[in-house]
């Protein structure tokens, strides 16, 4: 990932949790708000998402776009721009690492988005830190207020 923001959470619950709530597309318009509609296109023989569209309405920033996901175990997951309306490139991903013996989990969340528009460098980053916080947030709230188990 060339130049990239990013920041880290820690949720109350154990990675596994976390995991399945990063990887269940079809609730993200529940909890991310900038996501209104997901649809995976492809799986992998695990069932996890390999292709997934989204269409995103963030003020200024609307957009329909594919990203293709690799996952790294059930600790990591990145993803990449397949093709987009308004993106020239989005690279991003969530590691997850165990904490107090796996009762907790610090989420990372790295992003790199280049727009087909011109934007300033720090104005760019600026953006990609509101998507992080943004997205860190609201999977800390689903994450910790859905039932454990």
């Amino acid at each position: 990932m060339a130049e990239h923001t990013s920041s880290s959470i820690t949720i109350e619950a154990a990675p596994a949790d976390v995991m399945s709530v990063i990887a269940d597309f079809a609730r993200y318009p529940e909890w991310t708000g900038e996501v209104k509609e997901t649809e995976v296109l492809a799986t992998d023989d695990r069932g996890r998402a390999e292709q997934v569209r989204l269409v995103l309405d963030a003020g200024a920033i609307k957009d329909d776009h594919v990203l293709a996901y690799t996952w790294n175990g059930d600790h990591e997951v990145s993803w990449s721009l397949v093709k987009s309306q308004m993106l020239r490139a989005l690279d991003g991903t969530y590691a997850l690492e165990p904490l107090a013996g796996g009762e907790r989990t610090e989420v990372t969340y790295r992003l790199a988005v280049d727009v087909k528009i011109p934007l300033l460098g720090m104005i760019k980053r600026k953006a990609e830190k509101v998507i992080i916080d943004r997205a860190l947030a609201g999977l800390k709230k689903r994450v910790e207020s859905a039932p454990q188990g």
